[in-house]
């Protein structure tokens, strides 16, 4: 049984160790440069960090193409570092999430390199081969453009192996029962030493049955059931927190109609809808998203995030609009990747409007679910389009106004950090922003407390109410007889809104104001008559000032 459902009112941050603080002076970001600042991140609010693969890897594709499960990659750090690095996460309670990259390893494992070798191998088999290129080869590429096929000859093996990814990331054969039993035993090595969970990466393509006979995906879900089981065994509340962009039909057979599968997963139809509401300031779309995706069993969660470490997929969306998207924040070919997707930050894709800003990520606490937010988008970091594709929005932290904006001492980071205006690290970084009351790291930080202590968002049920207007969202939650409330303005303009709040007892409708004194009161009638200003944000507690003080139950 999970003992505490944790996950439900937590703050995510995701970083990529190489990318977040170097100590030793080589370029790259280690495990003793994150400890340095882990309190740091305790002090912004952050409940859980998810850290990106930091194995041993060629990092051909940044660390997702691994060489050793069981390792660190002696460029962050060694074992010791990273126990060092939980020990110091659990004196903070913070949690620690780790990649679980298992759909494919790297060509350079020593499993593939052995099953190459030896038809005869045990390893053969934890791969999928053909003798023959299979008809539809060049269908279902991840990557257009840069990946070509999913089907690759090996001159050694003289046979053929699938790949998902890009070919030299050669696809486990999940379906082999010594493979899933391999996966077990990495999820448990890790969890001895101190995580609490596993964002598993490509869930669907992890699942999906293999084969040069596998015309039409077949999910084999029952995986999902082992490795739920497996966790609850080993840990009762370690988690996993699952990528998978799958239509909102097939949610449940992920989560379980029991909820006995996934803990989490990413809500990308939310995601991309969201953007498409702060493109045309048109919440339509994303209410009908909201809406499909809100049938989900009583332990399940939703991930809620607006940019991530790849491009912005936009896949879900109609043509029209994605191209709505694309002209807002995407317009030319070179922010665009894979035909789909848009391969910069959020702070430039808003053009560093701090109302913007303030709005994309007041409606991202709000969110039913748990937010995710990625390391730099608390100062509103930019991103450098000249480096190839996944890589403009994967530059070092900027930490000060120092040479590589602190990151590093080398003179050459792994990355070069961003050093021109508007988003270079003179004029945006931690240092100077924790040194201003009004920085947008402050105001991140002062949202985050107020997210943890609205625990309705992470637990209750919601209900979109009609605003008169598609610019304009209205979200109530209700949990154990307490509601809030939440009001997003996405017009260009300010708009005004009349609305009514279900309490019958007198001095039970006032709309108290989380996060200033603009409290709201209702005339007569009992109506509300909200202005919001261009881009404007409310978040209320229902009730009144004498209600708000009784409370004792959350």
């Amino acid at each position: 049984m999970i003992n505490d459902l944790w996950y439900k009112n937590a703050i995510i941050y995701c970083l990529s160790v190489g990318s977040f603080m170097d100590a030793n002076g080589d370029g790259v970001g280690d495990f003793p440069g994150l400890m340095r600042r882990l309190d740091y991140l305790q002090g912004l609010g952050v409940t859980a960090i998810w850290l990106m693969p930091f194995q041993p890897s060629p990092m051909r594709d940044d660390g997702y193409d691994i060489t050793d499960y069981y390792g660190v990659d002696p460029r962050y750090g060694t074992l010791g570092d990273f126990v060092e690095f939980a020990h110091g996460c659990k004196q903070r309670g913070i949690r620690v999430l780790i990649d679980l990259v298992v759909n494919h390893t790297s060509d350079q494992h020593p499993w593939f390199q052995e099953a190459r070798r030896d038809a005869q191998s045990p390893y053969r088999d934890w791969y999928v081969w053909a003798e023959q290129k299979p008809p539809k080869a060049d269908l279902g590429v991840v990557f257009p453009g840069v990946q070509s096929s999913t089907w690759d000859h090996d001159d050694v093996a003289k046979a053929w192996y699938f790949h998902r990814f890009y070919d030299f990331q050669p696809d486990l054969n999940t379906a082999n029962p010594h493979v899933q039993a391999e996966i077990l035993k990495i999820m448990g090595f890790w969890l001895q030493l101190g995580v609490s969970g596993f964002r598993m990466d490509a869930v669907p393509f992890v699942i999906a049955k293999k084969g040069a006979d596998q015309t039409d995906p077949v999910e084999q879900y029952d995986m999902l059931r082992l490795f739920r089981e497996f966790l609850q065994w080993r840990e009762g509340d370690a988690i996993i927190l699952a990528e998978a962009n799958v239509l909102p039909a097939t949610d449940l057979d992920y989560f379980g109609n029991d909820g006995d599968r996934l803990h989490m997963m990413f809500n990308f139809q939310v995601n991309q809808t969201l953007f498409y509401a702060l493109a045309a300031a048109d919440v339509r779309p994303l209410v009908k998203a909201l809406e499909a995706t809100s049938g989900k069993p009583a332990t399940a969660q939703w991930g809620n995030f607006l940019r991530n470490h790849d491009e912005l997929d936009l896949g879900r969306l109609s043509k029209k609009q994605r191209k709505a998207v694309f002209d807002a924040f995407g317009p030319e070919p070179g922010m665009q990747l894979y035909g789909r997707g848009i391969r910069r930050r959020l702070a430039p894709m808003l053009q560093g409007c701090r109302a913007r800003l303030e709005l994309a990520y007041s409606l991202l606490m709000t969110l039913p679910g748990t937010p995710v937010i990625r390391y730099g988008d608390e100062i509103g970091m930019g991103d450098d389009l000249s480096l190839p594709e996944r890589n403009a929005a994967r530059t070092p932290m900027q930490w000060s106004s120092e040479p590589h904006g602190g990151f590093t001492k080398s003179d050459k980071p792994f990355l070069p950090v961003i050093d021109q205006a508007p988003f270079g690290f003179q004029h945006v970084n931690a240092a100077q922003q924790r040194r201003d009351p009004n920085s947008i790291l402050n105001w991140t930080e002062r949202v985050m407390r107020m997210r943890k202590e609205v625990p309705e968002i992470g637990w209750g049920r919601f209900e979109v109410l009609p605003s008169g207007t598609p610019q304009v969202l209205v979200r109530r939650y209700e949990w154990r007889n307490n509601t809030v409330m939440f009001v997003h303005n996405l017009a260009a303009s300010p708009r005004e809104i009349r609305l009514k709040v279900k309490r019958a007892a007198p001095g039970e409708q006032d709309l108290v104001n989380l996060l200033s004194d603009d409290h709201s009161y209702p005339d007569k009638t009992g109506e509300h008559h909200i202005r919001l200003e261009t881009y404007g944000y409310r978040w209320y507690r229902v009730g009144g000032l004498d209600y708000l003080l009784k409370r004792t139950d959350v």
